[in-house]
């Protein structure tokens, strides 16, 4: 009876599976028409599809569900629509997987953001593939590199500043300070305030250099009266409170001009870096205009240290520099001259809607003044390759090191540099005129290029730890852009080291004032590098930074450095006796100050004060025509105390 009952569910259950696959087939030949033609448009277009085995089909079409065995369907449940093989498999997602069986990764299709687009082999090359040098564009400078100013005549440090703070700079400086002070002192500000002239800015500048020459805690160190801080040169030029005064009133730009901008705050028409100008565009036009740069350029961020309470102050972890303003800079990459910068003030409205770095790149590099075929470095904040594609339809070739994740970066897997690679291990892949570049050093580095070939023969000396022998050197293979990068990238840095070395940035409340002395470090450092070229073209020896500046501060002061020569044994000797006999000194500068009561009158009963000591004896004595105390100490014995 059982038997009979198990063989009729059977039976009918074969019956409705009958019914169920005749549906099926006429459902499936009516809709697999349609998808079956997309699929093949699909395979047709992808270059990385791969179809799944036969192997695949078996198991999916023979293997049964195990709650299949289990269930025993009803005639009124309605069938679910079957889907094909591929469009299964595309859609077959982590948790849809069945139990007991491993995803297969064949036939699936990868997004078009996760491919190569122009790539024509679709993996990376290594060093054995090679590589087709690109066809560089000729350099054309629109005039000579070097220095642009006449190059068999002698220039003095102070005439080569003079090419950065000319006359009318230096004037329109004094007029808007001397507008400044009239202003606060009317405004009930107390100090004492004479009309600035131009030879007095100077001094001022003078001693605003010399003070990045020798550098002491404060800056009332300088005028300090005690015997360690014995600097004379400041108090030679000004005194203390006159050098505060110039340093308080200090202003750049028209009053009323400045009070007309401050109304447009808020709006498109304020200008937020007014305060600066027009000394901030003059240095950037004198910089452009005496010097040329050589094919190679730089481009990078300068920060100027400042901590003040303003919205354009920046901050970034990776520069020694961490907070302060922000400066794009362009600088030549063999003597680090700045040609270009401009001060990062923020969100603009003027951008291309193509992002800061490509908006950067573009605005430093005045190709109408620069020419054709400069070659330009840069990091992995500016490089893209939309950027470097579109330098290129301008006759401007770029490398630099670029972020993986950067759109337009090729996303192929096929041969990829691993993270476990041995150091000089390399990957290349080519992409019309771009080259990208993956190279392992310490770490991973990845560059992109339309200046070189991938790879040419070039080494490098590393240190490697042999797990046998310990630390040895071994010469790795390296890309020529990563060598280039290395040689031509510091462009910027090499400025901020000549900057840096006799650095004359004081603390200061108002932020037009860091850039005022920013800009006095770019103009000596520029100055010094045409000095260099200056010199070097008439085959003389230049001077270093330190002597260039202590030149340029002697003829700001309007006085004659020079070094006193080093003594003979003869000469010591003679040094040694002078410095045995009695010579009269002043206690100050002049005849008016540190007058002290003279030694001999004292003795005769009278107290008299004289400016004039023995620089032996160190007793106050009279020095004068009608009363010569001085020959009297020396010649006749004075009575001695008990």
């Amino acid at each position: 009876m059982a038997s009979r009952k198990a063989s009729r569910k059977l039976f009918a259950e074969k019956s409705v599976l009958e019914e169920l696959d005749k549906d099926i087939k006429n459902e499936s030949s009516n809709d697999d028409e349609p998808v079956s033609a997309e699929a093949d448009e699909d395979k047709e277009g992808d270059p990385d599809f791969e179809p799944l085995s036969s192997s695949d089909d078996e198991l999916s079409s023979n293997e049964p569900s195990p709650k299949k065995s289990c269930i025993f369907p009803s005639p009124i449940i309605k069938p679910h629509t079957p889907r094909t093989p591929a469009s299964s498999a595309r859609s077959l997602g982590p948790r849809s997987t069945p139990s007991g069986r491993s995803r297969s990764p064949r036939g699936r299709k990868r997004s078009a953001g996760r491919m190569s687009v122009d790539s024509d082999l679709g993996i990376w090359n290594d060093i054995s593939m090679e590589d087709e040098a690109p066809d560089i564009p000729s350099f054309v400078p629109k005039r000579n590199p070097g220095a642009q100013i006449v190059m068999d005549r002698m220039y003095s440090p102070l005439q080569l500043f003079q090419l950065f703070f000319s006359t009318s700079v230096v004037k329109t400086i004094v007029k808007n300070t001397n507008s400044y002070a009239k202003m606060r002192t009317e405004a009930g500000k107390k100090f004492s305030w004479v009309p600035l002239t131009a030879k007095e800015l100077y001094s001022y500048f003078a001693i605003v250099i010399y003070m990045g020459l020798l550098s002491t805690k404060t800056i009332s160190d300088y005028w300090s009266g005690k015997k360690i801080y014995s600097i004379p040169f400041p108090k030679s030029l000004m005194s203390r409170s006159r050098f505060q005064a110039i340093s308080w009133n200090l202003h750049l730009c028209n009053l009323e001009e400045d009070r007309a901008n401050a109304q447009k705050k808020g709006t498109p028409d304020h200008d937020r870096l007014f305060k600066i100008k027009p000394l901030y565009t003059d240095i950037i036009t004198a910089c452009k205009t005496y010097f040329h740069p050589n094919r190679e350029l730089a481009i990078d961020e300068r920060m100027v240290a400042s901590k003040a309470r303003i919205s354009f102050k920046q901050y970034m972890k990776d520069k020694p520099t961490k907070w302060g303003y922000k400066l794009f800079v362009l600088a030549d990459s063999v003597c680090g001259y700045t040609w270009n910068f401009f001060v990062y003030e923020g969100k603009s409205s003027l951008t291309t809607g193509k992002g800061l770095s490509y908006d950067s790149v573009m605005r430093l590099l005045d190709l109408s003044l620069l020419g054709k075929g400069y070659h330009v470095y840069m990091d992995n904040f500016y490089t893209s390759p939309g950027l470097l594609l579109d330098l290129l339809d301008k006759k401007t070739l770029a490398c630099g090191t670029i972020r993986s994740h950067v759109q337009g970066f090729p996303r192929t897997r096929g041969n990829e540099l691993s993270e476990r690679a041995q150091r000089g291990t390399m990957r290349w892949l080519r992409e019309g005129k771009l080259l990208f570049v993956r190279w392992m050093d310490i770490r991973a580095v990845s560059m992109c290029s339309t200046i070189h070939k991938a790879y040419d023969g070039t080494t490098v000396s590393r240190r490697i730890r042999n797990p046998k022998s310990g630390w040895e050197t071994r010469e790795i293979p390296i890309p020529l852009a990563a060598k280039d990068y290395n040689k031509y990238m510091g462009g910027v840095d090499l400025s901020d080291a000549l900057i840096g070395y006799y650095n004359v940035l004081h603390k200061t409340r108002k932020w037009y004032k860091t850039f005022f002395f920013h800009f006095i470090d770019i103009a000596v450092v520029n100055s010094f590098i045409l000095h260099q070229h200056l010199l070097k073209s008439q085959n003389k020896t230049p001077l270093n930074q330190k002597q260039f500046r202590e030149e340029l501060v002697g003829e700001l002061a309007g006085i004659d450095i020079q070094e006193d020569e080093e003594p003979s044994a003869q000469g010591t000797s003679k040094s040694a006796v002078e410095e045995q006999q009695c010579w009269p000194e002043y206690f100050g500068s002049d005849a008016t100050c540190g007058r002290r009561v003279c030694i001999m009158c004292k003795i005769s009963g009278h107290k008299v004060k004289t400016p004039v000591y023995c620089s032996k004896c160190n007793v106050a004595l009279c020095f004068v025509s009608s009363r010569n105390c001085f020959k009297k100490w020396h010649t006749e014995k004075p009575p001695e105390d008990d």
